[in-house]
């Protein structure tokens, strides 16, 4: 049997002593990230103690996905995830997963998703009913306190309290700021009683209790009311056994964990970042306009809406390709293998950046450029399928990628059909933070009553 023909894997450049590429990816990620495509189709990294190996291209991230029994779930990004919301259909290991994708499929079938969708309406309606023209939005607070809203909503058939919802929203917001902190520190360094490990400790813990008491309660008062919650409780697994056959509580509350962040955290971070694209492409929001009001006239997006609302849906798409909130993730290579002709030895870490692929030039003609009309397939070719990663693919790809869509979707054409919002004069410019996602630093954005949309 003849061995493969492996090549060394370069070292990326601006490496420093002990600490490694750390300096450079907290000073500017997104510049560090964006150097790396040019060095190789595999570049190797070292952030302070984690050494990876990143997959430059999008070819060789798919065959990683396509094997995730060899590439499974792993590394610095998925173990401290599993810290906060365990081990659920995200980041648990291979020999776990399909049991779990099986039982939480049904919550995600199509004929939910008409239901979601009311529910999606309702919440958006809701809360884009209740401002005032002339009102500054923070937008990325505002933003959070709609998908929190939605997701509580669809999730739980309910609503939080202003307080619920204040404190949720902070939770997540110190999990999300704090996540980078706890992927680039040696374990020992989290052990300590620093301000910030008692943060997000406390944050943590706060967000697990309360979603233990709903999963509690609502298992004791049972019932489909229609909702994730009523599908994950009720869901059977027909190729398992005993107790395997069904989810248990904690896992339940594991899975409720990491809809409720990354829901919440992702789609706002989304929908941030798409109304400020809009505000700074005047011909894009003119034609957004014209979309929405001859398909809303004025009114909240339904799910039956989506298929009219095309360009809505295209701006969305290239929100996330220009701004992916998951920028890097990791898995752990389980045996040795071969990938890009490069030998990977068990226990390697691989990382990829959604960032990363999204902005290469041969492949995102103009990469920086928000173009929303490169996805309209009436205009010509539009880009792979393989170098659009915001949910990943293959078996482990994002099983609530089409309830994110959906949700963003009817938001930003709500909002697109009462108000035009513009950026506050005097601000500074809007500028990336790196967080657990990539979210605005900063945005305060005016809020404008459009036609007979104005509110008292």
């Amino acid at each position: 049997m003849s061995r493969a023909v492996v090549t060394p894997i370069p070292v990326a450049r601006g490496a420093v002593p002990v600490l490694g590429h750390a300096p450079a990816m907290l000073r500017g990620p997104v510049r560090f990230l964006s150097s790396l495509a040019g060095q190789g189709d595999l570049v190797r990294i070292a952030l302070g103690p984690v050494k990876a190996v990143m997959v430059c291209d999008p070819e060789l991230a798919n065959r990683m996905f396509l094997d995730d029994r060899t590439f499974d779930k792993g590394g610095p990004f998925s173990e401290r995830a599993r810290e906060v919301v365990g081990n659920n259909v995200a980041f648990c290991p291979y020999h776990e997963h399909r049991r779990q994708r099986r039982l939480l499929q049904p919550a995600f079938h199509p004929d939910r998703f008409p239901g979601y969708g009311r529910t999606m309406a309702a919440q958006i309606g809701e809360q884009v009913d209740g401002w005032r023209d002339g009102q500054v939005l923070d937008v990325p607070t505002r933003m959070t306190m709609l998908t929190t809203n939605v997701l509580t909503a669809t999730m739980f058939s309910d609503t939080l309290s202003p307080d619920e919802l204040r404190r949720s929203r902070e939770d997540a917001d110190v999990l999300a700021t704090d996540f980078l902190f706890r992927m680039l520190v040696p374990d020992p360094v989290l052990r300590l009683p620093l301000p910030v490990n008692r943060r997000f400790d406390r944050a943590r813990v706060r967000m697990r209790r309360t979603v233990d008491q709903l999963v509690a309660t609502r298992r004791a008062t049972g019932g489909d009311r229609g909702d994730l919650l009523s599908a994950l409780l009720a869901a059977h697994d027909a190729e398992s056994t005993g107790d395997e056959r069904t989810l248990s509580d904690e896992e339940i509350v594991n899975q409720v964990m990491t809809f409720h962040l990354a829901g919440s955290e992702t789609t706002a971070t989304t929908l941030t970042w798409a109304l400020h694209l809009v505000a700074t492409h005047p011909d894009v929001e003119r034609r957004l306009h014209a979309e929405v009001d001859a398909v809303l006239a004025g009114r909240t997006a339904g799910y039956d809406d989506l298929p009219r609302l095309e360009l809505t849906g295209r701006i969305i798409t290239e929100t996330l390709r220009l701004y992916a909130p998951a920028w890097l993730l990791t898995r752990r290579v389980t045996r040795d293998t071969e990938l890009g002709g490069h030998a990977l030895p068990e226990g390697t870490v691989i990382a990829y950046s959604p960032y990363l692929i999204h902005h290469r030039a041969d492949l995102y003609p103009e990469p920086e450029r928000f173009d929303p009309d490169r996805w309209d397939a009436t205009r010509g070719p539009t880009p792979p399928r393989t170098a659009f990663l915001p949910f990943a693919h293959g078996a482990r790809k994002c099983i609530g990628d089409r309830f994110s869509l959906v949700e963003a979707t009817l938001a930003l054409a709500s909002i697109a059909a009462r108000w035009r919002l513009a950026h506050v004069p005097g601000d500074p410019p809007v500028r990336p933070a790196v967080s657990a996602v990539i979210r605005p630093r900063r945005l305060r954005m005016r809020a404008t009553a459009r036609g007979g949309a104005a509110h008292q």
